[in-house]
């Protein structure tokens, strides 16, 4: 491989997190993904034997991405600054101009058997958020820290749901101040 060529398998993972982001993940098939990538059949197999396993790390990149933009802000953060900081990604997501939906929760009406090794990667995915949320929720002295992770929670995905049927700065706004209400000052 020359020098700033990129590597076929990242190739692969990003044409195939473009696509199935933009597109749906069984909506977009192996030939199709290995056609833009411009990598062969032999190659997309040696490094996914299985398109699920092309989709698991699809989300799991996903979730690292995420998970280091929540670290940043939260690092050195008061625990309600931390989870206003955290809330914020998520709406700043929402209004990102190729926004459509949260990957977790797309891809989990894809893959319905929770037993399934993509639910997995999308599980893992909602229990560490919910960790954060509950671990900041109880930092700020909540008398309920897992209720109100849960009630977090479920306004992520409302928010991003909402977030590309409504109006994004809405969303936001509404994220901002649940954590005003449910942490006051």
């Amino acid at each position: 491989m020359k020098s700033g060529e990129v590597h076929p398998k990242d190739r692969l993972l990003a044409t195939a997190s473009r696509l199935f982001y933009a597109e749906g993940i069984h909506a977009v098939g192996v030939e199709r993904l290995v056609s833009e990538a411009a990598v062969t059949r032999a190659t997309f197999y040696r490094h996914y034997p299985t398109k699920d396993d092309l989709v698991a790390a699809y989300l799991s990149t996903t979730s690292h991405q995420i998970r280091a933009a929540v670290d940043e802000v939260r690092a050195g953060k008061p625990p309600r600054e931390a989870l206003a900081g955290t809330l914020g990604v998520v709406g700043d997501a929402t209004c990102a101009d190729d926004f459509r939906g949260c990957q977790f929760l797309n891809a989990a009406a894809e893959f319905p058997d929770p037993d399934h090794p993509v639910r997995k990667v999308i599980n893992d995915h909602r229990s560490w958020f919910f960790e954060v949320l509950r671990e900041e929720a109880a930092a700020t002295g909540h008398p309920d820290p897992d209720h109100a992770a849960r009630v977090l929670v479920l306004l992520r995905d409302g928010a991003l749901h909402g977030g590309e049927l409504d109006n994004a700065e809405a969303v936001r706004a509404t994220l901002r101040r649940a954590v005003e209400e449910l942490f006051p000052a």
